[in-house]
């Protein structure tokens, strides 16, 4: 856990004893209203005036939604309130997200010389951060550096985690965090008060609150806390033969350059796990023969690459993989933590299931999927008997039966006209790589980094593939130029940029205008 500090010299601002303004930026789920109602009931509790109000944003993260608060100590006449945050004229800012943060920046809200921005450094993703093809995720350092000069006192850690590990929900941890920062004028125990007035959920919301408030009243300069161990390495367990071949191929795997090794053995454990042992020994055999064609004075690039992108390649989704991905019991826990749901809480999971007709085809044998692919008879028949979509309850026996079933079917991966496809595809890939490594070897590392441009199931992994034959076609024309491999990844970036494609059609327009 990591918590960032900023107090300057100046003193506290003199208007918090008069109305006191406080403003959250939250998203649904993170509990900002429970927040604000304690908030809320804590100034009320303790002989103050309080009004709080809210603008909802768009719901699932694209937009958050504004609560206001504004308090006076009690007096004769009735104080009047505002009922929403003007710029520089927050007392206190509380970010239930790290970009949050910076949007409270943005508008305003966040001035030097009197709001205290308290802000979860947690990233909780915009639906415009998903939707890039690359990656399309903000950087947080801006907001932390930009808080840091903004705020008059600006507090920041993980409080999602914290509440996580302590049972609760973010709004508890925040509160925590409010208390710790001695911003307003009331003591702990009101605070905890408030918790417990609420009556639901009060245990694990004062654990989390805790927590955050002995982090929030570190004074600065504190020691961080130590961070999380480096999990080992996990150990194999089952029978001492294949043991004894998983240890020999991990042997080779390290036993190769060190540059390469480093990505080799996290890509010989996906495979192994993915289908078998064998399917582990293909992937060292594919390396080798890239290695094969290397050297230490290029630094192994071509090869250190070429393992990442490789297993990527090799352990690629199909409905076996999607189906023993959803039963996993990993899973199921992931999304009882994500959900708050405890062992009295009755939880329903509902998978979302639409294969196209080509899924379908490339589960059945290489040549009679073949045959059904070429056939649009048969492709619109598959398409209108499993194309409209299917809704499975996996937390039943039955739904979860049939999901487990087809996820045990690696065995038959091999027999499949899609694996056929895959090794098709992987070798043809390798094969233009290699091919421009004896006249610009800068170019085939390009090549190999271009496989990123192929991931996801069904309709995503269709786009992707598109993407990937049009960058290919470019390098093509670009091959003989000795700044192919400047051009191969300015292709490949802009296929990243946008799910249309549009970038990569400007790119490639370019291209074609001097080429």
């Amino acid at each position: 856990m990591t918590l960032h500090q900023h107090l300057p010299s100046a003193p506290a601002d003199p208007r918090l004893d008069g109305i006191i303004k406080l403003a959250i930026l939250a998203v649904g789920g993170q509990g900002g209203g429970v927040l604000t109602n304690w908030i809320e009931a804590l100034a009320r509790g303790n002989g103050y005036d309080a009004q709080a109000t809210s603008v909802a944003g768009v719901a699932q993260r694209t937009g958050a939604t504004v609560y206001y608060i504004e308090m006076a100590p009690q007096a004769d006449a009735a104080p009047v309130f505002a009922l929403a945050p003007s710029a520089g004229d927050v007392d206190i800012m509380i970010a239930a997200e790290m970009m949050e943060a910076g949007r409270s920046i943005q508008r305003g809200f966040v001035t030097p010389d009197r709001t205290v921005l308290i802000a979860s450094t947690h990233r909780a993703l915009a639906v415009s951060e998903k939707m890039v093809p690359g990656d399309g995720i903000a950087s947080s350092d801006e907001v932390m550096a930009a808080a840091e000069i903004a705020a008059r006192q600006f507090i920041a850690a993980d409080f999602d985690r914290m509440a996580i590990d302590n049972g609760s929900v973010i709004s508890a941890s925040l509160f925590g965090a409010l208390a710790g920062s001695g911003a307003l004028p009331f003591p702990r125990e009101a605070f905890e008060d408030a918790i417990r007035a609420s009556g639901k959920g009060v245990e694990g919301s004062l654990r989390a609150f805790a927590a955050a408030h002995e982090a929030a009243s570190q004074p600065p300069g504190a020691p961080e806390a130590a961070e999380a161990a480096i999990p080992a390495e996990p150990r194999p367990s089952g029978p001492s033969r294949l043991i004894a071949q998983w240890q020999a191929l991990e042997a080779e795997a390290r036993a190769l350059p060190a540059p390469v090794a480093g990505m080799a053995l996290p890509g010989l454990r996906k495979l192994a796990e993915f289908q078998d042992l064998a399917y582990g020994r293909e992937y060292l055999d594919r390396l080798g023969d890239v290695l094969a064609r290397d050297d230490a004075g290029h630094g192994f690039v071509l090869t250190r690459e070429a393992a990442k992108y490789i297993a990527n390649a090799m352990a690629y989704d199909d409905v076996i993989r999607v189906a023993d991905l959803k039963t996993r019991s990993r899973r199921m826990t992931r999304i009882q933590a994500e959900m708050r749901a405890g062992e009295a809480n009755l939880m329903q999971v509902t998978e979302y299931m639409h294969p196209r007709a080509e899924e379908i085809a490339g589960m059945l044998p290489a040549g009679l999927g073949q045959r059904v692919m070429d056939s649009p008879k048969w492709m619109k028949r598959l398409d209108r008997w499993f194309g409209k979509g299917r809704r499975l309850r996996s937390d039943s026996l039955r739904g979860f039966a049939m999901l487990y079933l087809l996820g045990g079917l690696k065995g038959w991966r091999r027999r499949t006209l899609r694996h056929a496809q895959e090794q098709a595809h992987l070798a043809g890939w390798l094969d233009r790589a290699m091919g421009y490594r004896a006249t610009n070897y800068d170019l085939a590392v390009e090549v190999i980094r271009c496989r990123r441009l192929i991931k996801g199931y069904s309709d995503t992994h269709s786009r992707g593939l598109s993407k990937f034959d049009l960058v290919l076609e470019g390098i093509a024309t670009v091959a003989d130029r000795p700044d192919a491999a400047d051009w191969a990844r300015r292709l490949r970036e802009a296929a990243l940029q946008d799910e249309e494609g549009k970038a990569l059609d400007g790119a490639i327009w370019t291209i074609r205008s001097f080429a």
